[in-house]
């Protein structure tokens, strides 16, 4: 049972939920930028949470089917036709052997997924099948899917038909505004310099990638920004969603394969609770950020959790053959 990519697209990669606990080594969590997206599409399929799924990135794949299969299509909004006819996110799709999958325009946010109610059968390394891009290493012969690529999987199954109603679908726009607790280093900054990264808008920059998110313009250099000259901070420990203020002023958020420690100040860190959010950026977005306590960033993070929870438990106890939520 396999599927083989006659066009692969610009980075369609295998990842789930990464390699946590890890980072002690060197190696940061990886696995799908947009977490959320990738849980939907498997919780739809009664898969595990972190049962490897394909990543697409602003340029889709065309596929050929080699089996009979159930799909589902999350995350980003492309145009998608199954042998030219049109097919939606969040809803089961049944496939057969010799259908095609092709991946068109892209209408909103920048990584679909694609679930599979089947197992890759690609190596597993550090526990995960997630293709680490920057390392090269992980997923198919270490690297994003290449053209002409075939993958194989194992315990294939046919899925329910399920939809997750519209109104429960994440919503990605060209200019969020990411929630945000404060940094470790705040209190380096001036009161102006903090106030002035909090009401700017930002553009995310063409040299974005897994690695980095990266923001322009410049917040104004203040003693809270490193120069040449100054003494620099002793390096720590980077999350996902960190945001560092480097030398020249234009922030850096640390993304899904962000080096594991840096040395520039933090100013602020992404709720994880819109991490996933940071996989639906692309160059020319543009971003705000507004501050929340920790109290209120616990909070959301327990809504989103119980949300999908309840996903779950409709799934589990269902007798209908369509799931509404």
């Amino acid at each position: 049972m396999s599927i083989t990519f006659t066009r692969a697209g610009l980075q369609t990669s295998i990842q789930d939920s990464g390699r946590p606990g890890q980072m002690h080594y060197g190696i940061p969590l990886g696995g799908a930028a947009d977490v959320l997206s990738m849980k939907l599409a498997n919780l739809l399929l009664g898969n595990p949470l972190n049962n490897p799924v394909l990543e697409i990135t602003l340029i889709g794949p065309r596929i050929e089917f080699d089996c009979d299969i159930s799909i589902v299509i999350t995350g980003a909004q492309f145009k998608v036709f199954l042998n030219k006819n049109p097919v939606d996110n969040f809803k089961t799709i049944q496939v057969e052997h010799g259908d095609i999958l092709d991946f068109s325009k892209l209408n909103s946010g920048a990584r679909s997924y694609i679930g599979f109610s089947a197992k890759i059968s690609v190596p597993r390394i550090l526990k995960s099948a997630a293709t680490h891009l920057i390392s090269n290493f992980g997923g198919r012969n270490n690297g994003a899917i290449k053209d002409g690529d075939t993958l194989y999987f194992e315990n294939s199954r046919i899925a329910k038909n399920r939809q997750l109603e519209q109104r429960y679908q994440p919503i990605y726009t060209t200019h969020p505004q990411l929630r945000v607790v404060d940094g470790p280093e705040r209190n380096t900054f001036t009161q102006e310099t903090i106030e002035n990264f909090f009401n700017t808008t930002y553009d995310i920059s063409a040299q974005s990638n897994r690695m980095g998110i990266r923001l322009t313009p410049s917040i104004t250099p203040t003693s809270g920004v490193q120069t040449e000259t100054s003494e620099q901070m002793i390096s720590s420990g980077l999350l996902q969603g960190s945001i560092q203020i480097p030398p020249n002023g234009e922030p850096i958020i640390s993304f899904i394969e962000g080096q594991t420690i840096g040395g520039y100040p933090r100013i602020a860190n992404v709720i994880r609770a819109d991490l996933h959010r940071l996989g639906q950026l692309k160059a020319r977005d543009r971003v705000n950020f507004q501050i929340v306590s920790l109290a209120q960033a616990n909070r959301i993070l327990r809504e989103k959790q119980h949300f999908l929870e309840q996903v779950q438990e409709r799934i589990a106890t269902e007798t209908k053959e369509a799931l509404t939520l």
